[in-house]
């Protein structure tokens, strides 16, 4: 490898480094705390149901049946979502991972069933980027149509 490739190289993982957050800063922003699903960052690339402001916030997802019954309907739903895995499921909440079809960029898409509340608080945000050209908040309205058409 010449010198200045081996440089070009290193100054490009020093830039990226920075630009794409590490795994332990995105576990650290996902999941429930305090009730809660995390919050949106500035970047318009995300939407969550809880605490949103005007430019990040979609309606949960209410549900009439019982939670147990709700929570298995959208784990189908999302066996049909596009290149979709559940990676994580507890009784009170799932996480699954959607990555876009041609850069395989990953999305976290978050979905939390409160014990007090008929309703299903969800957060979709992209990893990495700016601008998602409004994937994450269609996913979730589909989502949302989905689990309507299924009159739960």
């Amino acid at each position: 490898m010449s010198r200045s490739l081996a440089i070009a190289l290193g100054i490009f993982l020093a830039i990226t480094s920075f630009l794409i957050p590490s795994n332990a800063v995105l576990a650290a922003s996902l999941g429930v705390n305090n009730g809660h699903l995390a919050a949106c960052p500035a970047s318009p690339n995300c939407v969550v149901s809880q605490d949103g402001d005007a430019k990040h916030a979609i309606d949960p997802i209410t549900y009439h049946v019982d939670r147990e019954q709700a929570k298995e309907t959208l784990l189908k739903v999302l066996t049909v979502v596009p290149r979709t895995e559940v990676i994580e499921k507890t009784d009170s909440y799932i996480h699954a991972l959607s990555k876009s079809r041609i850069f395989k960029f990953v999305d976290d898409v978050e979905f939390y069933f409160p014990d007090d509340e008929k309703v299903i608080h969800m957060r979709s945000a992209s990893r990495v980027g700016e601008s998602d050209l409004g994937v994450n908040r269609r996913r979730m309205e589909q989502i949302r149509l989905a689990m309507q058409d299924l009159d739960i």
